[in-house]
């Protein structure tokens, strides 16, 4: 790992509390070292460099310009940042950017295959399970986990897995609805949703 330093800003000036003066240059000096990265992203091999505080998330939208990962609470508490890491979702809130040296990184940008969308993408938009969207990609990067893993969901085994995803959009349904007709469409198989009246299911 290769640390360098950036174009230093002229040190704080004062005459009267130099503990204080060289205390905030050596936090400046710090906070503009660079960390260098391998990994890949998206399929492919990707070099970068940013400043070792920063998260996954950050990483991706701030030096990468990869903006489909969203920023949500920062707490690890709704899973709009996910993304997946060697095949598992991880929330990149959570996760240093150092930590992705040498791993393999999924984020919304490389769910699609060139110009053809993902099954759970198609079905997401023909459902209208994403209304806002801005939820969307953790939800779909985590769905797809879940696809890898379990080809044949129940809807218990969905809700279970969506469960660290939160929309304040949808009620849920239309989500796990989404899921469900792309894991038969995955599975080459007809699937017929419930029809849906102003009362309920009929």
């Amino acid at each position: 790992m290769l640390i360098t330093v950036a174009d230093q800003s002229p040190p704080l000036q004062s005459g009267y509390c130099p503990g204080v003066v060289q205390r905030h240059n050596l936090i400046s000096e710090v906070m503009k070292q660079k960390t260098h990265i391998t990994f890949n992203l998206n399929g492919e091999q990707t070099e970068v460099a940013f400043a070792p505080h920063k998260t996954l998330l950050e990483v991706l939208r701030e030096d990468l310009n990869l903006t489909g990962t969203k920023h949500g609470c920062e707490l690890g508490e709704c899973g709009t940042c996910a993304v997946l890491v060697d095949g598992r979702s991880i929330l990149s809130c959570l996760m240093l950017g150092l930590e992705a040296e040498g791993r393999e990184v999924k984020s919304i940008e490389g769910m699609a295959e060139g110009a053809e969308l993902h099954p759970l993408q198609k079905t997401f938009a023909d459902l209208g399970a994403a209304q806002c969207g801005y939820c969307s990609p953790g939800f779909l990067l985590v769905a797809e986990e879940l696809l890898k893993k379990n080809p044949s969901p129940t809807r218990p085994e969905i809700q279970e897995a969506l469960s660290g995803n939160l929309c304040r959009c949808t009620g849920y349904i239309k989500i796990y609805e989404a899921v469900e007709l792309a894991a038969a469409r995955m599975r080459g198989e007809e699937y017929e949703l419930p029809r849906e009246s102003v009362y309920g299911y009929e």
